[in-house]
Formats: structure tokens, C-alpha cells, sequence
């Protein structure tokens, strides 16, 4: 990681960790980079989703300003995707703009939320509402960090690789059900594939649709309307990025049955996927309140003039944009 940085340049960084891996993953970056004589501090923000918000992004802001960073200076982010939507847009956002780089120690970052340039932090109104685009300037992921993760956490992340195969590639999909097993087990040659045939696919998508302007990079929101609703709802942290995801793919697959976009089947192949890498596809019963849900759908980006859009499979490996949907429909699901 040191030689890498000192190849572009670099005289000077600054780590921002996730406080669960700061004396272990971020104090080996950080014994990289001295090594190659970068002069590097650690700045640690708590686990979880509660430090994406903006007490914690003045907070550094405070700590850059006290420490005189300059536009020279490269923010390394070591951590998962709370910590990289936080580096990045504390990155993107001092002295107009510092380069960044990713070091994803979780399954879900290494995955999805390192790769794309997406930042941002949580209002109480919902999630993500505020924040930049800031492409790093590289995305360092070592499936070694993976062995540390808890259980929850690591199954966490194998929602968003099931989301890459349902909405652009069958054959991954099939590939998937076929390796679940050595995936929740975590074996090295299985997860190895699924870690790079996901990143590709995301850098894939952003190559070709970097700001959503073209609707393509849309597709990797599929199940994300509901997730975030349901995240917000229950109080962040309650359930984990990848739970919700889960539950919403299993929700969004049968919204697209009520409406005829996919059979009942493609709806239980789903399922029995995410069911067999040990994710839910039901909310819990203090979540099947529709009202609450679609007040926080109401405030979703992908919404436009008050009307919800869902991104929604066609069939296993496609999915599109779709608005106009009845919202009696929409409430039909969350409260099944």
C-alpha cells in the first residue's frame, strides 16, 4: 500500500479507521506507508452507522484544520462502507477536494460501497441525503481482512453479490447457488471470484453511468428504496446494510410479481438464494407498518415529483427503473 502511494506522489496521508480495525488493518497501512516514508496520522471514527452523520464529519473537518491539511494531503480510508461514505465525503468536501483512497476491510465495501465514488452521510429524515460523487484514486481490497469479520457482518455483505448477479449477470446468479455453501464459509478460491466478479461489475456500471444520468447505474439500487426505508425506520444499526438490502430484494422481487414483471418463481429462487447465505427476506413484525416506510420512500432520491420509483426485476439478470406503480400496491407488500 506504501509503495503504491509513493509511486503517485505521495509526501503525506492521513488514515481515517473504523475504530474496530485501528490497532489491527489501519496500524498495518499505517506501518506501510512510514515505510515508505509517507508521513501518515490515524484518525479513528466509532463503528457503525451512526457516525455517518454530521457531528462526526465536523468533527474531522475540525482535526484536518487543526492538523494544517492541505490539498496535497491523500485521505486513506481503512474500514467498511460507514467509513468510506464518511472518508470520502470529508475528503471531497476540505479545502474543495483531497484525493482519496479506499482499504475496504468488509465484504459489503470490498464489493460495492469502495467502488463508484458514491459519499454521504445520514439526516434523521433518511439515509445517504447528503453527499458528493469523489472517484478515489484507488480501491486496495485484501480478502485476508475478510477472516475477521463476524459472522452477521460478513453475511452481511454476500446480499450486495447476490444483487450483482440478479440485476446484470444470470450466469454469476447461477454460479451463486450453485457455491453458496463455500461462500458462508468462507473458502478463499470461491470468495476471491465472488469479491472480483462483483467489483467488476459495479466498476462496470459507473464506467458507463458515473452521476445516474443515463439510468443504468440506477440498477445497482435494486432492493435499496425498501432497504433504506427500513433502515431508517428501525434506527440505523438496527439492522445491518446488507440485511436490509436483502429484505428489500425479497420485497422488490414480489412487488414485481404483483405487477407482472416476474413470475412467483423467480421471486422463490431469490429467496431460497439469500436464505441459503443466511439473510433474511422478511422484515420483522415491528416493521410492517406501511405508513412510516412510505413517508421515508417519499424522501428517496430515486423519487421525482412526489412519485415513487422502484428499480425491479424483469427476470434474473435484468432489471429496469419503474414509476407509476399504485402505492395501495406498494403498501400491499410491506404489509404482507
Amino acid at each position: 500500500m506504501g509503495e503504491r502511494l509513493r509511486a503517485t506522489g505521495v509526501c503525506r496521508a492521513v488514515l481515517i479507521a473504523d475504530a474496530a480495525v485501528g490497532g489491527t488493518h489501519a496500524d498495518r497501512v499505517a506501518r506501510g506507508l512510514h515505510a515508505a516514508g509517507i508521513d501518515a496520522a490515524t484518525l479513528t471514527v466509532p463503528s457503525g452507522e451512526s457516525s455517518k452523520c454530521l457531528a462526526e464529519a465536523g468533527r474531522l473537518w475540525d482535526a484536518f484544520a487543526e492538523m494544517a491539511v492541505d490539498r496535497r494531503t491523500h485521505v486513506v480510508a481503512v474500514g467498511g462502507g460507514v467509513t468510506g461514505d464518511l472518508a470520502g465525503f470529508v475528503a471531497a468536501t476540505f479545502a474543495r477536494g483531497l484525493p482519496v483512497w479506499h482499504v475496504p476491510t468488509t465484504l459489503v465495501a470490498q464489493v460495492d460501497s469502495a467502488i463508484g465514488g458514491k459519499t454521504g452521510i445520514n439526516l434523521h429524515g433518511g439515509k445517504n441525503l447528503v453527499g458528493v460523487f469523489w472517484q478515489p484514486v484507488g480501491v486496495v481490497a485484501d480478502i485476508d481482512t475478510l477472516a475477521t469479520l463476524p459472522d452477521r457482518e460478513f453475511v452481511s455483505g454476500l446480499a450486495e453479490v447476490v444483487k450483482y448477479g440478479m440485476i446484470l449477470d444470470p450466469d454469476f446468479f447461477v454460479w451463486l447457488e450453485e457455491n453458496a455453501a463455500f461462500l458462508v464459509r468462507r473458502e478463499p478460491r470461491a470468495l476471491a471470484h465472488a469479491v472480483s466478479r462483483s467489483a467488476a461489475i459495479k466498476a462496470l456500471v459507473v464506467e458507463q453511468d458515473e452521476r445516474e444520468t443515463t439510468g443504468l447505474r440506477a440498477a445497482l439500487n435494486y432492493g435499496h428504496t425498501f432497504a433504506h426505508a427500513y433502515e431508517t425506520v428501525a434506527g440505523y444499526g438496527t439492522l445491518l446494510h446488507g440485511e436490509a438490502v436483502a429484505i428489500g430484494m425479497a420485497q422488490a422481487a414480489r412487488l414485481a410479481a404483483r405487477i407482472g414483471r416476474v413470475s412467483s418463481e423467480i421471486v422463490a429462487r431469490q429467496d431460497q438464494l439469500l436464505k441459503a447465505m443466511g439473510l433474511p427476506v422478511e422484515p420483522a413484525g415491528s416493521l410492517r407498518e406501511a405508513s412510516p416506510l412510505m413517508a421515508v420512500m417519499a424522501r428517496d432520491k430515486k423519487t421525482v415529483n412526489g412519485r415513487l420509483r422502484f428499480v425491479l426485476p424483469s427476470r434474473v439478470g435484468q432489471v429496469d427503473l419503474v414509476e407509476g406503480i399504485d402505492e395501495n400496491l406498494v403498501r400491499a407488500v410491506l404489509e404482507a
